[in-house]
């Protein structure tokens, strides 16, 4: 086979492996290309998306020196939520519960350790009167502004 050939075959080749990859159906090379480069705008929007959500479920250390992990998952009817920072928060509690009460969550189960760190796990049910679409993220990030505005008093009173 001459060089030309092989160059061929190989490009031919590199092809359908972006066509694989991409799960792209096109037939001819321009079209997997173009496949090809929504693809890759997809993605870098998912990785942006992505990178926003860490951004926010972590404050910065500059912001707040608070080590910490916020979770909310979607049940039934409800929300899994998990809270936990690598110290103990005196009055976070609080705060947290009058987030809920504020979202219209109520605490139908939960679970707190105040003593080394804090961990709250509860399970939040949506009140009947309240009940028009809320979603995990938006309970995550309300979780999340409570925690910093609890933060920035703390820091403000010691």
């Amino acid at each position: 086979m001459s060089s030309r050939g092989r160059k061929k075959a190989s490009v031919c080749q590199k092809l359908q492996q972006l066509r694989s990859v991409t799960n792209s159906t096109a037939v001819n090379k321009t079209s997997i290309v173009v496949d090809a480069s929504r693809y890759i705008e997809e993605l870098k929007v998912k990785v942006d998306k992505l990178n926003q959500e860490i951004g926010t479920s972590q404050i910065s250390t500059s912001q707040n020196p608070l080590p910490m992990q916020v979770t909310v998952e979607t049940l039934e009817k409800g929300f899994l939520i998990n809270v936990l920072l690598e110290k103990n928060c005196p009055g976070l509690l609080v705060s947290i519960l009058e987030t809920f009460e504020e979202l219209g969550l109520d605490v139908l189960d939960a679970r707190v350790s105040c003593e080394d760190n804090f961990h709250l796990e509860a399970i939040g049910g949506e009140n009947q009167g309240n009940s028009e679409g809320m979603d995990a993220q938006m309970v995550k990030q309300a979780v999340l502004q409570a925690i910093r505005k609890w933060s920035e008093n703390s820091s403000q009173e010691g």
